[in-house]
């Protein structure tokens, strides 16, 4: 695996019942819960006044639950309330909780007014501290009433742990949500964060550590925890990958890459130039024979090997190669539904495979027990949801679980694409994912997924295992995007320009390091 912060709560996702018990392990150790509240509360405010300087937004609305959220919502009050700000309190719950109720009754004594929900409409900025982790139930009543009307203030929020209305678990909306401008999660990160049903409304994410300690954490985990979350920064630290003074071209891989088709040219150049920016050291092309010509064209320091064609101009089947000389291969882009043989062929080769596009489809058709043939993790599946589904029809409602399963069955890396693209292989006889928290809209569009396939492979042709090449790859395209976007616009985030970027993002990158 990638060398990571050695911090385990950077990485960690749990469930709440994770959490419940990691909290119940601090708390029974002798950590006061009014203690943690209380710094916890104090993380939240230094953040808000961060986010939200006091100039900019001096009325902030306050919308307290009868949990330990809320008592957080109430500390946060109190200290905005010291440092000068103009606080409204609306309690649209009974029954605080002791502690809740005790910081309820101390901000009355300080003068900080609790308010009608009416009176809140003209604050600059919203704190939801309704509900934290562990809602089980769908909203109802009037609260369904209250928070639609919030959201329809158009007024900034910031949430919480998570979003009120949404399920720690699963991301699902529990009928209706808060839409949260920021999110501000607590201790570790939470499931249903990461989960694509719940993106809309989590808003900007980052994490509150209150310094949960690691010992707790291994103690109520074990050493085999199944979700993680990548760290890009640290990820692409690691790039480029090291090169021996002494070093030919051979010596930093030789990557086979199959594609294209009379009907899709293009798609194995976008991967091709997602390879050369890999650093991998040689790349060979295998496409249809009449490609020859305008792949060596734009990649002329590629070796191109032409390829027997379908009577429609697909690859009919490779030639003749010594496979044992190449160190990774990628198939699928472009290829169409023509070269089923193409793929069968492929599928028997030993070395390190990454299965893409139209390959995924041939595979469907030819039946994943196809990948039984193969050495356990040497192949890297590369789908996106409508894909997976096909391939695996029998699906779980939850993607996450869903994609375990297809890795039990399979033995495969799979890289399940998405706003949350999720990368999840077998390590020490357990099904781990990691999930990458970042990324933009501006990567769905055609051909990005051709580039992730040459950056993925060449990483692979170099010697990084199939699980580092797939967690590499895909923070480095989504940074590079998010990269370009940022720096250009949304509408800069083509294909060829993403290609172009990747180096310039990296060394952008490295130059923030030092």
């Amino acid at each position: 695996m990638p060398e990571f912060s050695s911090k385990l709560s950077d990485h960690l996702i749990v469930t709440t019942d994770q959490m419940r018990k990691i909290e119940a392990l601090m708390f029974a150790a002798g950590m006061p819960v009014a203690a943690l509240m209380e710094k916890v509360g104090g993380l939240i405010t230094h953040r808000i006044d961060s986010l939200y300087p006091l100039t900019k937004f001096p009325k902030v609305g306050v919308i307290v639950g009868c949990g330990h959220n809320g008592g957080d919502a109430l500390v946060v009050a109190r200290e905005l309330w010291h440092r000068g700000r103009d606080i409204k309190v609306y309690l649209p719950l009974s029954n605080l909780k002791t502690l809740t109720a005790e910081h309820q009754t101390y901000i009355q004594t300080l003068g900080i007014p609790t308010v009608e929900l009416a009176e809140l409409e003209t604050s600059d900025l919203l704190i939801d501290g309704l509900f934290g982790y562990g809602l089980e139930r769908a909203v109802a009543g009037e609260l369904v009433d209250t928070i639609h009307k919030i959201n329809s203030w158009q007024i900034p929020i910031l949430s919480i742990d998570l979003p009120s209305g949404i399920h720690t678990d699963t991301g699902a909306v529990m009928g209706v949500a808060i839409k949260a401008s920021h999110t501000l999660c607590l201790g570790l990160w939470k499931r249903g964060l990461f989960i694509e049903e719940g993106l809309a409304d989590i808003g900007n994410l980052e994490r509150i550590d209150f310094d949960i300690p690691q010992k707790f954490i291994q103690q109520a985990q074990g050493e085999n925890h199944d979700l993680w979350r990548i760290e890009p920064r640290s990820t692409l630290c690691q790039l480029p990958l090291h090169r021996p003074i002494a070093s030919h071209k051979y010596e930093i891989g030789h990557l086979l890459l199959v594609g294209g088709s009379q009907r899709y040219g293009g798609a194995v150049i976008l991967a091709a130039l997602g390879a050369r920016a890999s650093g991998v050291g040689m790349l060979s092309i295998a496409v249809p024979a009449s490609l020859r010509d305008l792949v060596l064209a734009k990649m002329p320091e590629a070796l191109i090997i032409p390829c027997p064609e379908t009577p429609r101009g697909a690859i009919a089947n490779l030639p003749d190669l010594d496979f044992t000389k190449y160190t990774g291969i990628a198939c699928g882009v472009g290829i169409s539904l023509d070269a089923v043989n193409l793929v069968e062929q492929v599928l028997r080769i030993k070395q390190n495979l990454v299965l893409d596009a139209d390959g995924l489809t041939l595979l469907g058709q030819l039946g994943v027990g196809k990948l039984q043939q193969r050495s356990p993790l040497s192949t890297i599946l590369t789908p996106h949801w409508g894909e997976f589904c096909r391939l695996f029809p029998a699906t779980e409602s939850d993607r996450l679980i869903s994609l375990q399963n297809a890795v039990i069955q399979t033995n495969a890396v799979i890289l399940l694409k998405g706003a949350r693209t999720a990368i999840s292989f077998n390590h020490n006889y357990k099904t781990q994912t990691w999930i990458n928290p970042k990324s933009t809209p501006a990567l769905a569009r055609g051909g990005s997924g051709d580039v992730l396939t040459g950056i993925m492979a060449g990483l692979l042709a170099q010697g990084l295992s199939t699980g580092d090449s797939a967690i590499m790859a895909t923070v480095w395209h989504a940074q590079t995007a998010m990269w370009l976007a940022k720096t250009q616009t949304e509408m800069a985030v083509n294909p060829v320009a993403l290609a172009e970027h990747l180096v310039p993002t990296l060394a952008s990158s490295l130059r923030s390091q030092i």
